[in-house]
Formats: C-alpha cells, sequence, structure tokens
C-alpha cells in the first residue's frame, strides 16, 4: 500500500467518477485505474462497484475510508512540520555557553537570532567548560561555547575557534588601582588578596596556574562565587580579580588593567558533535554567532578569529 495509491483512491470517493478524479490529482485516467486496482489487489478486495456508471464504495472501500484519510492527513502533516523546521518557522535550539559568555557575547546573539526566528525555542545552559562537553557528549546540546583546551577535546567533537580574549585585571575605581602604569605584571599581585571563582571554574585552575609560573601562591580575599558574584565582589572592594575582557564591557564601576606581556589570553571556541546532524535551527544559530563576531564591534581586548 503506498500513500499515493491512498491519495487516488480518496480522489474517486471525493468525486465518484475515475475521470473527474484523475484530472484533479493530474494524472491520466488510465494511470489513477491501474493504481486502484493495485490498491485493491494488495488488499485483497475490491474497494469500488461500477455499476451504470455510477461508482460506489464497497463494504471493503467504507472501511478503508476513515484509515485513509487519517494516513493521509497524518503524512501531510508530517510533512508540513518537516517544512516549518526546515523553514526555521519553528523548532527548538540548546546552547550551552560559560558564565563569562552568557553575561556578555550570548545576549546579544540570541537578541538578533530571536528577532530573526521569533518561532524557535531557545534553551541556554550555563557551565563550566568541561560540564558542556560532557553534555555535548551526552546529546543534551547542540551547540556550546567553550573555553578551548589546550589538550583538545573529545574525538566525537568538533570545535571551532570564534574569539580570543585577554584576561585584565578587575579592580573597582573607587579605590588605588593595583598599579600606576598602564600595565600590570602578574609578580606584582603577589601580595594584592584576589577574589576567586570557585573550584572547577574554567578561570580559577589558569589563574593558579599562572601565579605558580610566575612564583608565588596568591591570597585571596574571598573564594567560591562565578561570574556575576566575583564581579560584584570586586565591586566591594572586597579584592581584585582576573577575569575576560569581555565582562567588564557594561561594569562602569569597574577598571581594566591589561597584564604586561606575554599576558593571558583564552581562545573561545564553537563545539558541536561531529557525526550528529546539526538541527536547521543549531545551524541559524551558529551562522548568528559567527556574523555578530565578524561585523559588531567587540570590546577590548578581544578579536575574532
Amino acid at each position: 500500500m503506498q500513500l499515493q495509491q491512498l491519495r487516488y483512491f480518496l480522489a474517486v470517493v471525493e468525486t465518484r467518477h475515475f475521470t473527474q478524479a484523475a484530472e484533479n490529482v493530474a494524472v491520466s485516467q488510465p494511470t489513477l485505474s491501474k493504481q486502484i486496482h493495485t490498491l485493491e489487489a494488495s488488499l485483497g478486495a475490491p474497494l469500488f462497484e461500477r455499476v451504470r456508471g455510477a461508482v460506489t464504495l464497497t463494504a471493503a472501500g467504507e472501511t478503508l475510508l476513515p484509515l485513509a484519510q487519517r494516513m493521509v492527513a497524518d503524512a501531510d502533516a508530517a510533512r508540513e512540520a518537516v517544512r516549518d523546521i526546515v523553514g526555521l518557522r519553528r523548532g527548538d535550539v540548546r546552547l550551552g555557553a560559560t558564565p563569562s559568555l552568557c553575561s556578555s557575547l550570548v545576549p546579544p546573539v540570541l537578541r538578533t537570532f530571536r528577532a530573526e526566528h521569533p518561532e524557535i525555542q531557545l534553551y541556554v545552559t550555563e557551565g563550566s567548560s568541561q560540564d558542556l562537553i560532557e553534555s555535548l557528549l551526552a546529546h543534551t546540546l547542540d551547540l556550546a561555547l567553550i573555553v578551548q583546551p589546550e589538550e583538545g577535546v573529545d574525538e566525537a567533537l568538533a570545535t571551532e575557534p570564534v574569539l580570543r580574549e585577554s584576561l585584565v585585571v578587575a579592580s573597582v575605581y573607587d579605590r588605588p588601582p593595583p598599579t600606576p602604569y598602564d600595565q600590570i605584571a602578574l609578580s606584582e599581585l603577589e601580595h594584592t588578596p584576589l577574589v576567586m571563582f570557585r573550584s572547577g571554574y574554567d578561570i580559577r585552575g589558569v589563574t593558579l596556574e599562572a601565579c605558580r609560573r610566575a612564583g608565588f601562591t596568591p591570597t585571596f580575599a574571598v573564594e567560591g562565587g562565578e561570574m556575576d558574584a566575583v564581579l560584584a565582589f570586586v565591586e566591594a572592594g572586597l579584592g581584585v580579580a582576573l577575569v575576560p575582557s569581555m565582562v567588564l564591557a557594561n561594569r562602569p564601576a569597574l577598571r581594566a588593567t591589561p597584564l604586561a606581556p606575554p599576558g593571558m589570553r583564552r581562545t573561545i571556541a564553537l563545539a558541536h558533535r561531529k557525526r550528529s546532524i546539526m538541527p536547521h535551527a543549531a545551524q541559524a544559530l551558529r551562522a548568528t554567532l559567527l556574523t555578530h563576531v565578524a561585523t559588531e564591534e567587540l570590546p577590548s581586548g578581544v578579536r575574532p578569529l
């Protein structure tokens, strides 16, 4: 039984005339008749009675009619649903991003995407790069903005570098700056209390390793927060923090002091699964993100790749 045969069957039911039905479905009458006969043969029973030019349904035809109507309607609904998804009239996309990116890069990208595709449902997951990688592997995310690790990611994932940003020393404007110069060497922070991120946070490990290489163990004014909390603690004058330059764009109470060469930088990459077909909505979000990075003015210390 083929879907097209059911469409021919319903056309004959509607018109009660083989020639008119053939015209309505844009095939020749012999073709339509042949397909009806093939359908009857596959079912093992005649569907129509033809008496004196009149076409009526047999008992088998009456039984098939509601089933055929439902099957054709379901097929049409499935086709329209797929067209909606392909045409981005509906669907959903699941994006993961680190907290610093959720508070800086992601909002304007989602604003643009939402304006272009208002029917697409957006789901955002905030987490560490490692957590986001695990979520991608578990198929609970479509895309993730991560800090690209030096050792690479799981071979099942592909990463696409999109940004490189510098880490800067954040301090509050109503206190003396951490240095009288335009730049600060990391070693100058040896006796300056730091506001430190929680364990497992991407920047915490990078900061501790950089301090170790500079020959000192930092002291903490307070530790345990994520990005918003750390910035709030710095604004409260509790200490300074090493943060991505991008997060200070909308923090007028905080100053950014660049690190002296060689400085500290990190690469932001867009990650996804290699062997999965990326949903159309996710493809569109990726395109919006890359366009934003390539065309919009980025904060100081951030450059597209």
